[in-house]
């Protein structure tokens, strides 16, 4: 820690000691949703000897006398009010899987919106069903499983009450980076993929869903018998989501304290264990690196999973491969740090969130940088990761082994333990510990971090987290710390923020691209609901700084400031329009190279901007988005703007083109970046599709193509076929890379299940 900060972080000493106050205040309160809490709701699960035929007809005579779930309640646009269209949810469960009936009746069967048939389609695009389910009762994590028209299988973990460690407002990255983050490491990680199945039907009265979600696909205490629950329909005509028992307005789904309840379970216990090999065949060649022909090369591996209790499960791996994960899009950088890509890899995936300590710009834990290393994969000998529950904490311990790439990283070993305990009243207490070892000496980096949460009432959250580093030479400055106050309610939303990193703070297996600085931030936002024309508008206004810490740089230096003044106009279809006004500033305590020639000097830019951006309704035929800015940029200004264009047929095709563009003028000189992108997807069956991805960057000087067909089993697993193209635009012209990679992976059950 720095000497200026020793005393702030007592923040997190008195958030700790404030959760029994706040479990005492809020024992005894009102059930009121716009109070103090929720209304419960109480479901029964029937046990049954012959299960349902899994066809989404729901005319299987298992379905008949079991109590119906219905009553849904509008959270948008009418909140409180009655769903438009009548649903009803049944649920029964034999000793392998539980079994989840829903019957989406409609008056206007023409106007159901079927959305993209492949796997984890943004359900916010379609008419969708989804379940939650809080295994535990801790009222913060659970399991999320839904479905479209089309027959989709979308699922994910929720963690922290689907939080991603507050409203970060300034970063690195720019105004996209939380975006980009949203998965693994957030507090909804939908990269995760489960092992179950759900078929769906129509006729002239509506939809219906068939869920099969095993048991083993599912973690669960000792006490395993009653289970928090809750369903959400989608109506996307009317943009409406309506639940079986109500969540206010400010909330989601994952707001799990809102919750029903799921009784007369009776899971089984018996442990789980299943094996994930892989076979792979390949043909490449590196032009860049001078490689004058094709090389082939053949791959075994895999994964297995092993239940150690309901609620702990080991994961194992050997000879890693991610053949099969999507490339990342292209970004355009003109700033001064690192952007963030999320985690898509697998056996990174499953409470993911466990791991998760950070936010406000920082994330202490970051398993991409494992097996990724200066943009190129790493080959990942094997490893081993625990995660779960048990005693009553949520548990987290990883360990990798990497084999080392030629003139860019050596092997390593990276591990990390994370422990933390849920209180009442969505409180939380926990510590982690990061560390990476190379394969000499003195080589190594470590990360220790505690952080907690206090819960006040409904709308009012306090966190804070504190973390120090540890690298070899270094003995000053490694301290890092956070404090965010959150508050949401109907009307209202704020936040404030103050952290400071640092000069040396380093968590090379985290994500932080600032350092060297203290953060302060404000915002409040404004919901204004018309009865008429507009649905929804939040005027608000925010503001962020960065002062330096920096050793050579006068203290409190100004490195970059915001405010934004904006309001948001939203139509009843999803159409929105944000005309923002920023005014910037950025404080230059060195030359920076921004583009290629141009150097801008040391100094203090300022001046306002227009970010303007928009979008219509993204679950029509055709749709668009895209955004405007305009106005003072360092020492001249930038023109620019960015767009997509989305064009679906049917629930089986769709193309997407996106582009950006830069103008920059500057009195150091003038340049422009160009992004382009096109993506096509035929999405033959919900398992079975073709997609490719086109992109242009004359900033990274190449364009690349991907072309993949996957042909899905359970779980994320099944054959694929990848083929890769990158070619130079400009300075690397010709061919820079090429490859072809098929692959074979199946998951297989070898104890219970």
């Amino acid at each position: 820690m720095t000497r200026r900060s020793h005393a702030l972080p007592s923040a997190l000493a008195l958030l700790l000691l404030a959760a029994p106050l706040a479990a005492q205040n809020n024992q005894g309160a009102g059930m009121d949703p716009a109070a103090a809490g929720p209304r419960r709701f109480l479901a029964e699960a029937r046990p049954v000897t012959t299960p349902p035929t899994l066809d989404g007809r729901l005319d299987d005579a298992v379905w008949e006398g079991v109590p119906a779930l219905g009553g849904f309640v509008q959270r948008m646009p009418f909140d409180g009010d009655a769903a438009s269209e009548d649903t009803e949810v049944r649920v029964v469960y034999d000793d392998q899987a539980i079994f989840v009936g829903v019957w989406a009746f409609d008056t206007d069967v023409s106007g159901i919106v079927q959305g993209d048939r492949i796997r984890d389609f943004e359900l916010e695009e379609s008419d969708a069903v989804v379940l939650v389910f809080d295994t535990f009762r801790d009222q913060v994590n659970g399991f999320v499983f839904g479905t479209t028209p089309a027959g989709i299988e979308y699922d994910g973990q929720v963690a922290n009450e689907g939080q991603g460690g507050g409203n970060f407002l300034g970063g690195g990255g720019g105004g996209n980076q939380r975006r980009f983050q949203a998965g693994a490491g957030g507090g909804f990680n939908k990269n995760w993929d489960g092992s179950w199945n759900v078929a769906t039907s129509s006729d002239a009265r509506g939809w219906y869903a068939e869920f099969r979600i095993p048991f083993t696909t599912l973690r669960y205490g000792s006490d395993g018998r009653s289970w928090g629950f809750n369903v959400m329909r989608r109506i996307r005509r009317r943009n409406e989501e309506a639940f079986w028992t109500r969540v206010p307005r400010e909330f989601n789904l994952y707001r799990l304290n809102f919750a029903g309840e799921l009784a007369g379970l009776r899971p089984p216990f018996r442990r789980l264990a299943s094996v994930t090999p892989y076979v792979l065949g390949s043909t490449a060649r590196d032009y860049e690196a001078g490689e004058t022909s094709f090389a082939s090369d053949a791959e075994v591996g895999g994964e297995a999973k092993v239940q150690v209790t309901q609620g702990l499960t080991l994961d194992l791996t050997v000879n890693t491969d991610f053949a099969q994960v999507e490339v990342d899009d292209q970004q355009v950088n003109l700033t001064r740090f690192s952007l963030l890509f999320p985690e898509k890899r697998p056996f990174f995936l499953e409470n993911a969130g466990f791991f998760t300590v950070g936010g406000g710009g920082a994330d202490l834990f970051f398993s991409r940088n494992i097996g990724i290393a200066s943009g190129q994969p790493v080959p990942i000998l094997g490893g081993a990761r625990l995660s779960g529950k048990a005693a009553g904490l949520n548990v987290g311990m990883l360990h990798i082994r990497t084999d080392g790439l030629s003139s860019v990283q050596g092997e390593n070993a990276y591990s990390a333990v994370r422990l933390a305990k849920e209180l009442p009243s969505r409180s939380r207490v926990g510590g982690l510990f990061v560390d990476r070892s190379g394969e000499l000496g003195g080589d190594f980096n470590r990360t220790y971090a505690l952080d907690g949460q206090v819960g006040i009432g409904q709308p009012f959250t306090l966190s804070s987290w504190v973390a120090r580093t540890e690298t070899p030479g270094v003995s000053e400055a490694e301290g890092a710390w956070n404090v965010n106050a959150a508050w949401s309610s109907r009307s209202w939303t704020s936040n404030a923020q103050v952290q400071e990193f640092g000069e040396n703070f380093n968590p090379e297996v985290g994500f932080a691209p600032r350092v060297g600085h203290r953060y302060y931030q404000a915002m409040v936002m404004h919901y204004i609901r018309p009865s008429r024309i507009l649905r929804e508008m939040r005027p608000h206004i925010s503001y962020f700084t960065y002062r330096s810490t920096k050793s050579g740089v006068a203290d409190g230096f100004e490195e970059t400031s915001r405010v934004h003044v904006d309001s948001h106009f939203e139509w009843a279809d999803g159409m929105m329009f944000s005309p923002a006004m920023n005014w910037v500033r950025e404080g230059l305590y060195e030359p920076f190279e921004i583009a290629e020639g141009i150097v801008v000097p040391t100094g203090t830019y300022e001046g306002w901007e227009a970010a303007w951006r928009f979008n219509t309704n993204q679950s029509a035929r055709l749709s668009f988005e895209g955004g405007i800015d305009w106005g003072a940029f360092l020492s001249g200004t930038r023109r620019g703007g960015s767009g997509s264009v989305t064009l679906r047929q049917g629930n089986a095709l769709t193309t997407s083109v996106r582009f950006a563009y830069n103008d920059v003028d500057l009195e150091e000189g003038r340049f422009q970046t160009r992004l382009g992108g096109m993506s096509v997807g035929y999405f033959f069956t919900p398992r079975l599709y073709l997609q490719s991805l086109l992109q242009y960057s004359d900033q990274a000087d190449r364009w690349s193509a991907n072309v993949r067909l996957g042909w899905l089993n359970t779980a994320g697993t099944g054959l694929f076929i990848v083929y890769n193209d990158v070619q130079g635009v400009d300075g690397l012209q010709g061919p820079l890379g090429r490859s072809l990679i098929l692959k074979f992976t199946r998951q297989f059950n070898v104890l219970g299940g």
